[in-house]
């Protein structure tokens, strides 16, 4: 019989880093004619499930009195907004796009090219949009004329619209 005696030895765990390499917002910054072509995808994308409710509505014949109140266009609203909370909410956690971003190529950074948090988001969507509107659409022309080409919103949450690709150098520890 034989007997066996080892000694473990704790493998060195290996960690990595994304590192931004050179990221400059103004170089990368989203055209402004883009960042209205990703909005205008977002509002008919959002505006067409209700109206495409009362439209159904409507053609199955009932009663134009209760046109606002019954489970069809209630269907349709509630559609809608799950759609807005996946749309301006959970897309841009998980990917900073909403899908009009999605369609134009476009994404929501922070100035420092890493992704934004949930708070960053939420302030900029919830906060944010709801300013630059308020502002009767100033707030947008921000993208114009600052030379980083961001909005109120973007300045309020600390994010940039880019269009394009961040080098991302990955390191091994």
């Amino acid at each position: 019989m034989s007997v066996r005696t080892g000694r473990v030895i704790q493998a060195k765990k290996i960690r990595t880093e994304e590192i931004i390499v050179d990221f400059d917002a103004n170089r990368l910054k989203a055209p402004f004619l883009l960042r209205c072509g990703a909005i205008l995808i977002d509002y008919i994308l959002l505006v067409s499930v209700p109206v495409i409710s009362l439209i159904i509505y409507r053609m199955m014949g009932d009663e134009p009195l209760k046109i606002l109140n019954n489970k069809i266009t209630n269907a349709g609203w509630l559609i809608m907004i799950l759609l807005t909370l996946t749309n301006f909410v959970i897309l841009p956690m998980f990917s900073g796009k909403t899908i009009g971003k999605i369609l134009t190529g476009t994404r929501i950074v922070k100035t420092d090219g890493n992704a934004p948090s949930v708070g960053t988001l939420l302030l900029r969507h919830l906060i944010g949009y709801p300013l630059t509107i308020l502002t009767l659409g100033v707030g947008f022309l921000f993208s114009v004329l600052t030379r980083e080409g961001r909005a109120l919103h973007d300045f309020l949450a600390g994010t940039v619209v880019i269009y394009g690709r961040r080098q991302v150098k990955i390191i091994k520890n």
